[in-house]
């Protein structure tokens, strides 16, 4: 997910705020073609090193390239992008996906349901205005989000029917009742994450229809969210550059993210 960049400025002026351990490899097997999907979530942003990859911000610190590192895959396809929305999955990664795919990671739908406007408002409007703006993106998860899920899933599965697909799922930002003194209110950390949950909730259900697994990263992040006590945050806070507020960091890409998809396929 990224931050509208109009906003970048107004929202930098305006804020006054401010692992799960990977397990060990000892030499993995090799694999076959693997093809990592989806926003910056799972390009990496926020955890640095994007290397000539431009605006989608691909890191050598997201999970997915700590995976090919260590998982040596006979070809491997590093499309996710900053910003994407699953119409520009569609559009722009999806062909990378061959009938030789054995491994398909995603995490897509936070954009689409318009996260980056929730920050924003949250972060400059009141109490009621974030709770209102993060019901109105848990209606569209809930109603819209569906429909669009299934258009990219569909296509995955056409393009490699016996490819294993696990989709990540988006942490909760904030940890409630934490060590935070200033910052957002407690009310408007608790609608944030609220979506977070909606997202979850539909996002799961969908991978759970296609026979996809799904990787839950509210669990992934436990204890490491914004505001987590000790400090030791797998999430940014608001950053400069803009865009990789509220992404995770390189630990979280590493023992957040990475732990959890090699828990699920060693």
């Amino acid at each position: 997910m990224r931050l509208a960049r109009p906003l970048a400025v107004t929202l930098f002026a305006a804020l006054s705020f401010v692992g799960i351990a990977a397990p060990a490899s000892a030499d993995p097997a090799a694999a076959g073609k693997y093809v990592a999907l989806g926003d910056s979530y799972s390009s990496g942003t926020g955890a640095g090193s994007y290397g000539d990859s431009g605006s989608c911000k691909r890191s050598a610190n997201a999970y997915a390239q700590l995976w090919a590192n260590d998982h040596a895959p006979s070809a491997f396809a590093f499309v996710a992008c900053s910003g994407a929305v699953t119409a520009d999955v569609l559009a722009n990664q999806v062909s990378a996906i061959t009938s030789d795919t054995e491994l398909v990671t995603i995490s897509v739908g936070g954009n689409d349901a318009g996260f980056a406007d929730v920050m924003t408002d949250c972060n400059l409007g009141s109490d009621q205005a974030c709770v209102d703006r993060n019901a109105q993106a848990q209606n569209f998860a809930r109603t819209e989000l569906p429909g669009r899920l299934d258009s990219v899933y569909t296509e995955i599965t056409n393009r490699a029917p016996n490819a294993r697909v696990i989709v990540v799922g988006y942490p909760h930002i904030y940890h409630l009742d934490g060590s935070c003194s200033i910052g957002l209110s407690e009310t408007k950390r608790a609608a944030i994450n609220g979506s977070s949950d909606v997202l979850a909730d539909v996002i799961s259900a969908r991978a759970a229809a296609f026979g996809f697994t799904f990787v839950d990263g509210r669990a992934a992040f436990d204890g490491h969210e914004i505001c987590a006590p000790g400090d030791n945050w797998w999430l940014h806070s608001v950053t400069w550059p803009i865009d990789e507020s509220y992404h995770p960091t390189a630990a979280g890409q590493r023992d957040g993210y990475y732990a959890a998809l090699t828990g699920v396929t060693g």
